[in-house]
């Protein structure tokens, strides 16, 4: 592949909906630039970019890929992302780098739920955007419903540029709006010039003339020329629908069928076109490391080298790649770079790009191009590289995990590799989290769901060479006590020689939820000497570490050591930590104590079909619904659920709504467990305390 100058580089996302036919869209992309000399498919395995054993299995793309190709004298990095919300991570990444997204609708279902929460995390980074609507040749498909769609979803700037020439069955071609000319297509999906046809003239001039308006909108000048003459000249409106695309004031809409590779080449003639370069969006917002102090950063070849790293993955034999977009300057082998997050010196050695799963030599990668570092010493995803500077690129917001599951080696012996194996993993995926509670006894790993979790469990096998086992996670209870209580314990030992002996008075009484622990010296005259009171504080707080319910610590008291008495000869820090302990145990088991849940904010969203069947699984699961709010066709449910009712809930949601339904949690606060359920808790803990002990 030959050299390319910053202005002649588009960087395009394909995003949308799980089933829309992103990745058939980029594989007849790789067929119609020469990339692939045969239409690759998802359903048969022979997909240029869906290729690793994962995909392969479960027919769906779980790591985006880079298609590097070429298209009248434009290189096109197209980067496929997945569409299953486990791994909306993976698109994310890549919108980082991107400067413009096609969100890709399936005409037969049009704005799915998933396209909507995309739509959130694209919107932040500010990229051009456009809509291809994919699938027009398959029954139900219906063009008008999905363009009332976009537009009811993402705002009137929404205009088409393409118009199907018959639809499902009948769909035989495009109008393309902005050259006015119509378009069939032969076998291998070139497409040919013919007449637009007579019953959709009208059509076309109605659609034509919202289009040049939508243009217009961009400007106030282009606006006031377009109220004069009542419509823009050819200059004008060039000017002002590309503009406004760089703006984000422009969503043109395409249509097409990639299974039958019609409408590519007119899409790809479209991002030539129309599509900006990385020179024509706005510098990059970058912090000079180690501040927080932020400047921009334009898209220069020859300006300082900055790198910033997207994407890493491990590819056998190939060993790490590092996948990354030059912020600034030009990137050549043999170049030593610092990265700006572990202060480490790499040098790249090698340079290359991809073409699916085809590697292909670079020799340079030029300001807003992308390419590939391979066997990075200490790089990893979201940290950025440099060369005459000293610049870091912040990383983007990834969602919170919202399922977890319990993990254990199934071989004795092979805690460190599996925990080894997943920080590994970590490097590769800043989606999911592993938290190993002593006072839970298990390693927790949080996720995007169930296929999330597969996954890592199948690279742990295949890459590490651990199986591991799946359990229910143990909730991370709390105690604490409700009423106060005054209680004392004298320790008194002697077995020959010198004895032991220490006696507290302690009172015990609730503190402010969140307030923690709090202890008061309330001792006069000397009773206790003031050198055994650190001691009785240390019995106390230690005694909180597993509570007398389950186990858990107990938070939110307030302690108070009031009396006491001590002994010249045999009284000591141990006597007296004793003491605080065994009378913390009696005076929380008389305060009526209680146990702590914790509680999440719980979001989902729906079609509105399954809100009745959302909403009563939810009460099911003791939720407190605080509202719901229209979103289009779909409906976005609020609620505050404990964490022990959400366990498999990603399963039982994609369940309940055939896989349209998706949510999110984060933690609120803790709250008192209802006394049934809390008997419940406790048994199993004295019972899980019984087994440990035998």
């Amino acid at each position: 592949m030959k050299e390319y100058s910053t202005d002649k580089i588009r960087n395009v996302v394909l995003g949308g909906q799980r089933g829309c036919g992103k990745t058939t869209i980029a594989d007849a992309i790789a067929y119609s630039t020469g990339v692939n000399n045969r239409m690759g498919r998802v359903d048969d395995g022979t997909s240029l970019l869906d290729y690793q054993e994962d995909e392969l299995a479960k027919k769906t793309t779980i790591s985006s890929k880079l298609l590097a190709c070429e298209w009248k004298n434009t290189k096109i990095n197209l980067l496929d992302g997945p569409g299953h919300s486990d791994f909306l991570g993976e698109l994310i990444g890549s919108l980082k780098v991107a400067d413009s997204v096609g969100m890709v609708i399936n005409a037969t279902a049009g704005v799915e739920v998933g396209t909507q929460i995309q739509w959130k995390y694209i919107e932040k980074l500010g990229i051009a955007r456009f809509f291809f609507i994919n699938k027009m040749e398959i029954e139900n498909a219906n063009w008008q419903a999905c363009v009332d769609g976009i537009r009811d979803a993402f705002g009137t700037q929404a205009a088409a540029v393409h118009l199907p020439i018959g639809q499902a069955e009948n769909f035989k071609g495009i109008v393309d709006l902005l050259r006015m000319k119509a378009f069939t297509f032969d076998d291998k999906g070139d497409p040919q010039e013919s007449e637009i046809p007579a019953d959709m003239q009208d059509l076309v001039d109605s659609e034509r003339e919202k289009l040049i308006e939508t243009a217009a909108e961009t400007d106030d000048a282009l606006l006031e020329k377009f109220f004069d003459l009542g419509t823009l000249e050819k200059e004008d409106f060039i000017k002002g629908f590309s503009n406004g695309i760089i703006k984000g004031k422009v969503f043109p809409i395409l249509c097409g069928a990639a299974a039958k590779n019609w409408g590519t080449k007119l899409m790809l003639d479209f991002i030539v076109n129309y599509l900006p370069s990385p020179d024509q969006m706005p510098p990059a917002n970058v912090f000079k490391t180690g501040t927080e102090e932020m400047t921009t950063l334009p898209a220069d070849p020859n300006g300082p080298v900055v790198a910033y790293v997207f994407k890493v993955h491990a590819e056998g034999h190939l060993g790490d790649m590092s996948f990354f977009k030059a912020m600034s300057g030009t990137v050549k082998p043999g170049v030593e770079l610092k990265n700006q997050n572990t202060e480490v010196s790499e040098r790249s050695t090698q340079l290359y790009t991809f073409q699916g799963k085809n590697r292909i030599d670079s020799t340079s990668v030029p300001a807003g191009d992308l390419g590939v570092f391979v066997k990075l010493k200490d790089t990893h995803i979201g940290n950025t590289l440099c060369s005459g500077a000293e610049f870091t690129v912040p990383a983007p917001e990834y969602p919170n995990p919202v399922m977890d599951v319990a993990i254990k080696p199934k071989s004795k012996g092979d805690e460190d590799k599996v925990a080894n194996g997943l920080q590994k993993l970590r490097e590769e995926d800043p989606t999911f989290k592993v938290i190993s509670d002593p006072a839970l006894k298990q390693m927790v790993l949080f996720a995007q769901g169930s296929t999330h979790i597969e996954v890592l469990c199948d690279k742990l096998k295949s890459r590490f060479h651990t199986e591991v086992d799946l359990e229910r996670p143990r909730i991370a209870y709390r105690e604490t006590i409700r009423s106060k209580s005054e209680t004392k314990y004298r320790h008194k030992k002697q077995s020959g020689g010198r004895g032991q002996f220490g006696e507290v008075h302690i009172r015990l009484e609730p503190n402010e939820r969140g307030a923690g622990f709090e202890f008061l010296d309330e001792i006069k005259g000397g009773v206790v000497p003031s050198k055994y009171i650190p001691a009785v504080e240390k019995g106390l707080v230690e005694s909180m570490q597993n509570g007398p319910l389950t186990g858990s610590p107990v938070v939110d008291v307030k302690a108070a050591l009031f009396y006491g008495s001590y002994h010249e000869v045999d009284s000591s820090d141990m006597a007296f930590k004793i003491a605080s302990s065994q009378a913390f145990k009696q005076g929380f088991m008389e305060a009526k104590p209680v146990l702590l849940e914790p509680i999440y904010n719980v979001e989902v969203i729906v079609p509105d079909d399954y809100t009745g069947d959302i909403m009563g699984d939810l009460s099911s699961r003791r939720a407190k619904i605080g509202g719901m709010e229209p979103e289009g066709r779909y409906q976005r449910i609020k609620a505050q659920v404990p964490r022990a009712e959400m366990y498999q809930y990603s399963v039982d949601l994609r369940s309940m709504t055939s896989g349209q339904g998706f949510y999110s949690l984060d933690f609120s606060h803790y709250e008192e467990v209802p006394h049934d359920q809390a008997q419940k808790v406790i048994d199993e803990a004295k019972a899980r305390e019984e087994a440990e002990e035998a």
